[in-house]
């Protein structure tokens, strides 16, 4: 989703973060060959850059319904432990959201047409729609659990 950078500041390990209307944050690395923002590194050039607009993927993950309950959540998952039928295309059954935790470590999350990915961390959890084929692929050492949720009744 299009939103526009607001404002910049440091996260704890000195990163500039973009602030951004929609209300979530990004960081904005310049880490050459793979993220090239040298701009950020320029107070003049970050000034510029207020107002732009940008993709917030925070806004583009899916939301669960507020009437929904867990009902059943699995084991916890390690990158050596994860079943194999996660790490490759499935689905929930219909009327079943489920809410992918990540308690430490980093696990990709992909779905839908066009594909969306996500980086899962511990401050960002994974939600999953009814009926839309999805996977998880660990990226790394990686600690996780699904929770399933419906609606009650």
């Amino acid at each position: 989703m299009q939103t526009t950078i607001q404002g910049f500041h440091h996260d704890e390990e000195g990163q500039w973060v973009a602030e951004l209307s929609c209300g979530h944050t990004q960081h904005m690395r310049h880490q050459p060959p793979w993220q090239d923002r040298a701009w950020v590194l320029s107070e003049a050039e970050r000034e510029q850059r207020v107002g732009a607009a940008i993709d917030c993927t925070l806004c583009d993950m899916p939301v669960l319904p507020a009437d929904v309950c867990e009902y059943k959540r699995t084991p916890i998952f390690t990158e050596h432990s994860v079943p194999a039928g996660l790490l490759s295309q499935h689905q929930t059954k219909a009327g079943v959201w489920a809410r992918i935790v990540v308690t430490s470590g980093r696990l990709e999350y992909s779905f839908g047409e066009p594909r969306r990915v996500f980086m899962l961390a511990p401050d960002r959890s994974g939600i999953v729609l009814p009926q839309v084929l999805h996977q998880v692929t660990p990226r790394g050492p990686v600690v996780f659990h699904v929770e399933f949720l419906r609606k009650p009744g």
